[in-house]
């Protein structure tokens, strides 16, 4: 006696309802698998072909700086402060300027630096004692300097145009600098001025 499998595979055979019936289950269960295994399959597939998109080179745990208007800090988050504006010599750097003419500011080798304000780039590179800098021109005669940058982390052209909160490269320690610290520099028609008052004017007093 045939076992009922194959009479069962038979009578399937001999009806077209039947076999319709059987094309449309098999298709449903296809459908059904793919629609859990398509995402499993093409997430590791996107993450391999672009990356995790979920933080920003350079930056601490993706955080960006404070925007107040359209200034901001060009840190994001806490940081310690370094020499500030004015007479501040270095102890055990013979060839650091007693005569300090920025605001020092640190989160360690690496962590991300950022425009304080809206502006064009004007130098974008090696710029003597301040080593890899960045200088925005804000216009009415104000710029702002960020130096002592990491080697190879920056990431802006000189020409380019930025807004506050706009990536600049990386802390680092070139130039004539003592450890990894951001070189905060303020100039107004060439002069040189404490950035300290001019950010607290625009809400955003440094530490």
């Amino acid at each position: 006696m045939p076992h009922p499998s194959v009479v069962a595979a038979g009578i399937v055979a001999r009806s077209k309802t039947l076999r319709r019936l059987v094309l449309l289950a098999v298709l449903a269960v296809a459908l059904a698998g793919g629609a859990i295994v398509t995402p499993l399959v093409a997430l590791p597939l996107a993450i391999a072909a672009h990356g995790t998109p979920a933080v920003q080179p350079g930056t601490i745990d993706g955080r960006t700086p404070v925007v107040v208007g359209e200034w901001g800090y060009p840190l994001a988050g806490d940081y310690t402060k370094g020499r500030g504006f004015g007479f501040h010599p270095v102890k055990g750097c013979s060839y650091c300027p007693a005569d300090h003419k920025g605001y020092d500011m640190s989160q360690g080798c690496g962590a991300a630096i950022f425009a304080a304000g809206p502006g064009t780039v004007t130098t974008a590179g090696s710029m003597g004692q301040f080593g890899n800098s960045v200088v925005v021109d804000h216009g009415d005669g104000i710029q702002t300097i960020y130096a002592h940058l990491e080697w190879g982390s920056i990431a802006v052209e000189k020409t380019q145009q930025v807004s506050a909160g706009t990536r600049l490269g990386a802390e680092g320690t070139t130039g004539l600098s003592w450890g990894c610290h951001l070189h905060f520099e303020l100039r107004i028609d060439g002069a040189r001025l404490d950035p300290a008052p001019f950010m607290a004017a625009r809400g955003l007093p440094l530490a």
